[in-house]
């Protein structure tokens, strides 16, 4: 995508809007939104917002990917999901008007539409079922990071990266995995060292081909049997 086009992007007129949250909403709110909102282009590894700084709206991934994650004691990340186009992020802190437990980074060049807190919040004032579609995500997401977190702490770590590569395909969909291996490991929750190891055991065993960070699934069902083991 070339770092110039969020300069045209409408809510109007976003594909990705129509599959997000954001769907649904009437023309004259989409006016409103685009009147108040504001669109950059992200380079690479580059920040929104970090733990512990207090939130001040909404972030929209128009293009790109966002790795949620957090610090350990010793300074190492965890993270906790990636964040693919047509999420929104930020408004979890902002509800529960607390400080961001979590940071957010760019894992690509990325263009993110920005809604300040208090336009924010009158959008969900003045659309009940805008508001009833974000209590309902906040519900799914404290479903789906139990499963994550019970398959994380209960499983080896060749089935947590077995596991991670199916939900990474998800996230990228017909493009390769495209993380670096560091990245990677901390989604995992292991050493970078191992995490290298495994991966090339499974080249090996047929489950996955590598082109230098790229990673492309080759059989999705053994590795669905492997995290099931």
């Amino acid at each position: 995508m070339n770092k110039n086009d969020f300069r045209s992007i409408t809510c109007a007129s976003c594909l990705q809007r129509k599959e997000n949250l954001l769907s649904g909403i009437s023309d004259t709110e989409l006016m409103q939104m685009d009147n108040h909102k504001g669109c950059s282009f992200y380079k690479k590894n580059q920040s929104l917002f970090l733990e512990g700084s207090f939130p001040r709206g909404v972030f929209c991934i128009h293009h790109g990917k966002v790795k949620i994650y957090k610090r350990g004691e010793e300074g190492k990340e965890q993270i906790i999901h990636i964040a693919k186009e047509g999420e929104l992020i930020g408004f979890r802190a902002m509800f529960a008007e607390n400080k961001y437990s979590v940071s957010a980074e760019t894992l690509e060049e990325s263009t993110i539409c920005f809604i300040q807190k208090d336009d924010f919040l009158s959008l969900l004032d003045a659309n009940p079922t805008l508001r009833n579609r974000i209590l309902k995500e906040m519900s799914q997401e404290l479903s789906d990071r139990a499963e994550f977190i019970t398959n994380m702490a209960q499983k080896s770590v060749r089935q947590r990266l077995a596991f991670s590569l199916l939900l990474l395909k998800e996230v990228y969909g017909e493009k390769p995995i495209n993380l670096s291996r560091e990245d990677l490991a901390n989604f995992v929750g292991t050493a970078t060292e191992t995490l290298i190891r495994l991966l090339k055991e499974f080249k090996e065993e047929g489950l996955v081909e590598t082109n230098v960070r790229k990673i492309y699934v080759s059989d999705a069902k053994r590795l669905l049997m492997l995290v099931g083991n």
